[in-house]
Order: structure tokens, then sequence, then C-alpha cells
């Protein structure tokens, strides 16, 4: 026993000698940052949601830091590739990521296997903003309300098809729920971002899609694309005229897209809380609330573990809802 009890002594004592040696070199490290310009990985395309968001926010956010950040487009594979390029960036708080939870959550889950391991691999900094999403289909399609089209869709079974940004994205997994409930058939075709999506719609190759209002409501207010229900569980704000999908006969049906800022694992934790305490300063202020206005999201601004817990809670709640369609990675 007393052996033991030395051998712990020791080993807490050795573990203790090098957490309060390690967190000086951080915090030394943390002084000298940054010292050149800070990549910020948005993995989709220049004009989508989180590309305009991550915008906003670079901005001030380079004012704070003292440093410019350069917006680095790295779209492909349902965000997995620029997602991917940051895990394996060097963890000195030169390179961030500004992703939505497809590449963090359903990917990982839905993928025998990814190039990369968000939870061993990335550092969550801070919770942004989050959007319902809204179904639209083409006018040409003749339906006027979801329960038009749902008639349509089960009328020309297997005919029809519908468009997300990449297995596993919200947009994908929002509809795969919604034709779970309603007991439909539809063909899941795969772009690189919402843009994709909306020309390939208007081109008269896709019928139907669940998008953020940002990208959908532009084309909807101009006639070109027609809005049937919003995924969020009551009304919401400036979409309150659309009915929600939950109102429309599905009882509970629920499907946001969110938006979050990461770095690679490693980050010095000086660096990562600094940031994060920036973020939250700047998203919860009312300027950068407003700019997410037109784009029908609503600010958060969360520490690194309010994103932890939001990325725990969308792991069970979408692991669930995979399993049990046995969905997978085509």
């Amino acid at each position: 026993m007393v052996k033991r009890r030395g051998w712990i002594a020791a080993a807490t004592a050795t573990a203790a000698t090098t957490v309060l040696g390690t967190w000086p070199l951080q915090a030394r490290a943390a002084t000298t940052w940054p010292s050149r310009p800070i990549r910020l990985v948005v993995p989709f395309p220049g004009g989508s949601s989180p590309d305009l968001i991550a915008r906003y926010l670079a901005e001030p956010l380079a004012q704070a830091l003292g440093q410019p950040i350069v917006i680095d487009n790295k779209p492909g594979a349902g965000g997995n590739i620029g997602t991917g390029a940051v895990a394996k960036a060097a963890p000195d708080g030169h390179t961030l990521l500004f992703t939505i939870q497809g590449p963090l959550i359903t990917a990982p889950l839905l993928a025998k296997a990814l190039p990369y391991d968000p939870q061993r691999e990335l550092r969550a900094v801070s919770f942004i903003a989050s959007s319902p999403n809204v179904l639209v289909v083409p006018p040409s399609l003749g339906v006027d309300t979801l329960a038009q089209f749902v008639a349509l869709a089960k009328q020309r079974a297997g005919a029809l098809n519908y468009g997300s940004i990449g297995i596993g994205s919200a947009a994908h997994l929002a509809m795969e729920s919604f034709i779970a409930r309603a007991g439909l058939k539809l063909v899941h075709v795969p772009y690189a971002g919402f843009p994709q999506v909306v020309n390939a719609m208007l081109a008269g190759q896709i019928h139907a899609g669940f998008m953020v209002p940002a990208i959908a409501m532009p084309q909807v207010k101009a006639g070109k694309l027609k809005a049937l229900a919003v995924t969020s569980t009551g009304r919401f704000g400036a979409l309150a005229e659309l009915p929600t999908v939950a109102e429309s006969g599905y009882p509970g049906f629920e499907a946001t897209s969110w938006q979050a800022l990461l770095a690679p694992a490693g980050t010095p934790e000086p660096i990562v809380r600094r940031v994060a305490d920036e973020v939250i300063r700047i998203v919860r202020s009312e300027s950068f609330r407003r700019e997410l206005l037109p784009l029908y999201f609503s600010a958060a601004g969360t520490s690194p573990e309010g994103l932890d817990s939001l990325m725990s809670d969308e792991r069970k709640r979408w692991g669930a809802l995979i399993r049990q369609l046995k969905l997978e990675r085509e």
C-alpha cells in the first residue's frame, strides 16, 4: 500500500509538473500571436451562407486581433475537404475553420472512414449562428402547399429528385427525415454548395430541396422558386408567413442549420480563449445581429464549452436518426 501510494503521489506530481510546465509555454506562445495573417477556411463556395457569415465575422475579428484574416474557400465533399485540411493544419492559431454541422457531426456518423476525426483533431471555439431550413420547389412543379407536394411525390414515386449540399449535410438529413415521416421516395442529388443547388433547380434539373433562407428567399421573392414550409418548431421571424412542417401534419419536425468556429486540436488554450472571447463579443453585438437579419440567421456566440455541448447533443440526435433510417454514405 505504501509503495502504491508513493507511485500515485509520484505520478500526480509528474502530471502536475507537465501541466504547469506546458501552460507557461502556451501562454508565452499566445503573447506573440498572431504574428502573421490568419487563414479562415470555409469549406463551401463563395456566396454560400457560411462564406457570407464568415466574412461578416472576419473584419471585426481582424481588427480585434491586429492581423488580417484571409478567407480560404475550400469546397467539396459536403465540406469534408476543407474541414479535413484544417484538422491537419499546424495548431499555432494561424488557421481556423468556419463550417456547418455536416462535416463535424453527420459525416462521421455516415461515413465508414473519413480522412479526419473531428472529435480528436478539431477544437471547439464558438457556436456562431443558426437558421431553419425552407423547403423550396420550382413553380413548374405545380404545387403550392406541402400537402400538394407530398401528394405529387407519392403519385410520381421515384420520379422526383431533390438537391442538397452533400450527404450528411443538414439539408440532406432534413429531407431524409421528412421522406421517412411522409412515406415518400425521392432521388438525392448532391452538389458542392447551395448556389449550385439553386442553379440546378432554376434549370429544371431538380424538383425540391431544403435550403437555408438566405439562399432560397431571394429566388422566392423574385418568383423563380416557391417556398412551401419552414423547419423551425414555430413560425420563424421574417418567415412568419410560411407554415412550419410541424404544423402541416408532421408534429415535432425540426431541422436547423448552424455554423461554428473551430481550430486544429492542440492549438494553445490561451489562443483558443482569446479568439472565443473576441468572437462572443462580436457575435453578441447589435451590429452583428443586424448583419445576420437579411440572412435569416439568429446569432449565438458561445464559449468553447457551449459548442462542445451542442455538438454532443447533435451527435446523439442525428446518430439515432441515421441508425433508424439506415443511412450511409453513397
